[in-house]
């Protein structure tokens, strides 16, 4: 089965944003990664809700937002209104993650859990049949362009038994460092989408990029 494809919007050239957003809409990408950073969780500020705004109404594919801030819950219903289809929460940034997984779910939207790296998979097995998809972070969040962590294979191998032993239905994302050298052993050890950025929007083909990619 192929990858879902996920290009992350961070690392489009923001002047020429509906030019990025509409060659993903024509290319063979599944979904757009959108970052909201708040410089508080992550030592980083993306884009806020304006922007967001803009992209959805170019955007002709899922939306995948990714929250890397404190306090999400408070957040929930506004970015439900800006069109998002999926939304994934850090596990460090809940308290009561089921509650949080809850009203998500209430606002008509996929519930996502993100995983820093140093962050265990077991702290899910309470709650992995409530989460539509775990991005697992396979870089330190904050920043584009980093280094993949190689113990990401490892991670991606021991969730998938877990979603497997609780039966549930969960999608595993990796998000960091993903290209076409690593995609395959990536889908080979279970990931199912994979949200690339700077090898996507500093390549000299993004269109092309994305299709090796899919076809990884």
């Amino acid at each position: 089965m192929k990858p879902i494809i996920a290009p992350s919007v961070l690392a489009a050239d923001f002047a020429n944003l509906q030019r990025d957003v509409e060659m993903i809409n024509n290319s063979e990408a599944d979904w757009f990664h959108i970052d909201i950073m708040d410089g508080v969780f992550v030592p980083n500020i993306s884009f806020g809700m304006p922007v967001l705004d803009a992209i959805r109404k170019h955007a002709q594919k899922t939306i995948d937002v990714h929250l890397m801030i404190v306090d999400p819950d408070r957040y929930i219903k506004a970015f439900a209104a800006l069109g998002s289809n999926v939304l994934t929460v850090h596990y460090e940034a809940c308290t009561h993650l089921h509650r949080t997984l809850q009203a998500i779910k209430a606002e008509g939207m996929k519930a996502g859990v993100a995983l820093n790296p140093h962050t265990s998979i077991n702290l899910l097995e309470d709650v992995i049949q409530d989460i539509d998809l775990v991005c697992l972070m396979s870089v330190n969040p904050g920043f584009g362009g980093q280094s993949f962590i190689e113990n990401t294979y490892t991670k991606i191998e021991k969730l998938k038994e877990l979603i497997v032993k609780k039966g549930a239905k969960t999608l595993i994302e990796i998000d960091g460092g993903v290209t076409s050298s690593n995609a395959k052993k990536l889908m080979n050890s279970g990931a199912d989408v994979l949200v690339a950025g700077s090898f996507v929007f500093n390549s000299k083909d993004p269109i092309q990029t994305i299709k090796e990619l899919k076809n990884s």
